[in-house]
């Protein structure tokens, strides 16, 4: 890369992938120039990048899995080549928790990681593997600014109330408490809302995140009062492969009763329950969807079941309901979800127009009818400009 304009690259490392963005600074403001990932590190690894109109410029396959360290020295090898004209300032990395240390993100030093260490047993499927990319980079890298940005942290506005869990408070000290996740959606919704509809950006707003992970935020005003994931992601709703809000009794029966060991244990909450657990047949809701299988339709009743009953919660813990957003891939590409659960929450106030529900229009656009106490919204999300933005005003501060 030459010496021209600014560039930062975006990754978030997975247990089996590494995605990544690339965006320029222009005009002090990111812009994305492209983005991939490489999937499949675990068994058939496949690496493509597509341009911002979602083309495909580049795709390699190989036959043996990749460790992630060739994973991430493949993408920056990549970005270096194709980025003429840039000059690479920093890495920012997607990191699920950073505790009551971190509200904002921060540029990463060692006493970081040691923080980032700690909070690590608390989300087994993501931290080690983002810290992992971290410290790769520092070694290879050792001159590249690197910057976390935390799912956890726009949850930290939350009141002392909403963080508890009803044990002995010396258990909160010990990091036993409601932290929530999926706080970069939110925070990139949050930013929207002012331009498209300023009632939810100052009132009372159910921000549904629903992919393969799926939560909920409660906003007032604009800050995080509710979440429905508290001390790991695999609370509150029903997911993918998880299974959401669960009695914890049951953990503990499966391991004196049918003597379960607490790794099978948590294979089952975490990889094998949720959509895929109840149907049988797939974690992926459009498959769900496309389905004749009585358990497909069961587990699409239940998903619907767990988003409605959620939302009550969320609506006593704020207090009133001024609007809702769906985002994420279920929440911005399905269509049947938002009827089923808008219908579900009729007696709240809330009632959709079938023919804007039902449009294929990708935009962020209010489905709700003109005489629908409640305003509901599609608005698509943008993670990796969150983590972009925050890193360039940290490079700037610095």
């Amino acid at each position: 890369m030459n010496q021209s304009l600014p560039a930062l690259l975006c990754l978030n490392a997975g247990s089996s992938s590494v995605k990544f963005s690339l965006y320029k600074v222009a005009n002090g403001s990111p812009e994305l120039l492209f983005g991939g990932q490489i999937e499949g590190l675990l068994t058939q690894p496949h690496f493509e990048a597509k341009d911002v109109q979602g083309n495909l410029l580049n795709e390699r396959q190989w036959a043996k899995p990749q460790r992630r360290a060739e994973a991430v020295e493949i993408i920056l090898d990549y970005v270096k080549a194709e980025a003429k004209g840039y000059q690479l300032k920093a890495v920012g990395h997607r990191v699920v928790l950073g505790g009551t240390e971190y509200a904002h993100s921060v540029v990463v030093d060692e006493a970081v990681l040691a923080v980032l260490d700690h909070y690590a047993p608390i989300v087994p499927s993501h931290q080690p593997a983002e810290i992992e990319a971290i410290r790769l980079l520092r070694e290879s890298h050792p001159d590249l600014m690197q910057v976390a940005c935390f799912d956890s942290a726009f949850h930290r506005t939350k009141s002392e109330l909403a963080d508890l869990y009803a044990l002995p408070l010396s258990y909160r000290d010990k990091g036993l408490r409601r932290w929530g996740f999926h706080g970069l959606s939110y925070d990139y919704i949050n930013t929207q809302l002012p331009q498209l509809d300023q009632r939810l950006a100052t009132g009372k707003t159910v921000v549904m995140h629903l992919g393969s992970g799926a939560s909920l935020c409660g906003l007032v005003n604009g800050k995080s009062a509710y979440t429905s994931m508290g001390f790991s992601p695999l609370d509150g709703l029903m997911m993918g492969t998880r299974c959401g809000s669960l009695d914890p009794m049951i953990p503990l029966y499966l391991m004196s009763q049918y003597k379960m060991a607490p790794a099978a244990v948590e294979k089952l909450l975490i990889k094998e329950s949720g959509l895929l657990g109840i149907s049988g047949i797939s974690n992926d809701m459009r498959d769900l969807e496309c389905s004749a299988a009585p358990t497909a339709q069961l587990a699409v009743d239940l998903f619907v079941y767990m988003l409605a009953q959620q939302t009550g919660t969320a609506m006593a813990s704020i207090q009133g309901l001024d609007g809702i957003v769906f985002t994420a891939g279920i929440g911005e590409h399905s269509p049947l979800i938002r009827a089923k659960t808008c219908e579900a929450l009729a007696w709240a106030g809330v009632e959709i127009d079938t023919t804007l529900n039902e449009s294929n229009n990708h935009q962020a656009r209010r489905i709700s009818t003109d005489h629908s106490r409640v305003a509901v919204w599609v608005i698509p999300t943008n993670e990796e400009i969150v983590i972009a933005r925050d890193t360039w005003q940290l490079i700037n501060s610095h």
